[in-house]
């Protein structure tokens, strides 16, 4: 990948859909993690406003020193961009105490987290008249699915989403991301045990791009166990994501039934 003239084509796509849409600039929500860092900096540099949120909730101090540093340095390096931190971890816990016990499990209250987090986006995008930027790569997007529906999902453009983890990262460098974000694993940050992304999906995002171009590929070569175990795990995620990855079903009223 030639990162100058990916980058390049990336801000002059952000900057001509937002001229298109008649709004003013992007708010991104930053994590932490490469894919927000590299999001948040191309749209820095399209020169329009850029707001950046850091929203923890209950969240690892490592993660929140690195959104928070990485807002620090968008904010001094360009003049477009104002930083916000909005602690949602209140917030969370009073969604907690009106919701039922026994629907409270691990994966529930951590996909509200992530909708906590498109809530607050929203609201910022809203008054300020922006366009939510998304941070999903093309692995997380069309892949495996991993993110959450209408949570980090949900947002109006994707300036990353057709490039891999390890281009994403190669970007990364490219634009001057701190060695911090550039060398902390992958994360989504929804639990409190802080579990890494490789330990949910079971595979590495090196090896979930190796399984997607082997799927779209005349499958003729001869693949490893540990190859094949990693089919597996990629075909498992992408069979259950599938309702994430495509459009949302209407049910069509035959004409004869609207006489």
């Amino acid at each position: 990948m030639n990162a100058e003239k990916t980058a390049a084509h990336i801000i002059d796509w952000l900057k001509d859909y937002l001229q298109t849409s008649g709004l003013k600039g992007f708010t991104v929500g930053v994590s932490g993690g490469i894919d927000s860092a590299v999001t948040s900096t191309l749209c820095a540099k399209t020169g329009y406003p850029v707001i950046a949120l850091n929203m923890p909730i209950h969240q690892a101090s490592d993660q929140v020193s690195r959104s928070s540093g990485h807002i620090a340095w968008l904010s001094k390096t360009y003049d477009n961009v104002t930083g916000h931190d909005v602690n949602l971890t209140p917030v969370f816990e009073q969604v907690k105490t009106t919701l039922p016990d026994d629907i409270q499990d691990g994966l529930t209250m951590a996909n509200t987290r992530s909708r906590l987090r498109m809530i607050t986006l929203y609201s910022f995008a809203s008054h300020h008249r922006m366009l939510v930027a998304g941070t999903g790569n093309k692995v997380e997007d069309f892949g495996v699915g991993f993110y959450t529906k209408y949570g980090d999902g949900g947002v109006d453009l994707s300036p990353i989403a057709d490039l891999m983890k390890t281009e994403v990262y190669e970007l990364g460098r490219y634009l001057g991301v701190s060695r911090d974000i550039l060398s902390a694993r992958p994360t989504d940050g929804l639990w409190d045990d802080n579990r890494t992304d490789e330990s949910q999906i079971g595979a590495s995002y090196a090896e979930l791009e190796w399984a997607m171009g082997y799927e779209a590929s005349d499958k003729d070569q001869d693949i490893t166990d540990h190859q094949k175990s990693v089919l597996e795990v990629y075909r498992k995620f992408n069979r259950a994501n599938r309702h994430k990855m495509e459009p949302i079903p209407v049910c069509i009223i035959p004409s004869e039934l609207k006489i």
